[in-house]
């Protein structure tokens, strides 16, 4: 009996570390997205993404790497900063992450002259475990709220 209780502990044990050490720690994996954003490395963001990546905001939808990257990434990198998020919500799994909550971001002049702006929002970013083991950017949705004009 006793030799049962002590193999029932060790699968246990080795059961716990196996799964700890197959999760992924999803605030990381925003954090270094942001930082990349903030960089304005599209090249590092866009190798952080899954082939069939999704983005969502208002209106817009649009799907796989190529295009979320031209539509969303190129088209805004250059024009937002200072991206910030609060959380709201996470989880995890062995498969999947997201994190869910709140955004702004500094919004560059339209045009010389004109006043700078900002932005804020709401955001849920859901990522997947690859193939590979790397974990990728499988969904983006923000909703925001229209552009304000800094003081």
């Amino acid at each position: 009996m006793k030799s049962l209780l002590c193999s029932l502990f060790v699968a246990v044990a080795l059961s716990s570390c196996s799964k700890a050490g197959d999760a992924v720690n999803v605030q990381t994996l925003d954090q270094d997205f942001i930082g990349a954003w903030n960089a304005r490395d599209s090249g590092k963001i866009t190798g952080m993404m899954a082939d069939d990546v999704a983005f969502v905001q208002g209106n817009a939808h649009w799907k796989g790497k190529d295009e979320v990257s031209q539509k969303w990434v190129s088209a805004t990198i250059a024009t937002i900063s200072n991206l910030k998020t609060s959380v709201s919500s996470s989880g995890i799994d062995a498969n999947t992450a997201y994190e869910a909550g709140t955004f702004s971001v500094d919004v560059a002049p339209a045009a010389p002259g004109e006043p700078a702006g900002f932005g804020e929002g709401n955001y849920i970013f859901l990522w997947k475990k690859a193939a590979d083991n790397t974990w990728k950017l499988s969904y983006a949705q923000l909703e925001d709220l229209p552009v304000q004009r800094r003081n």
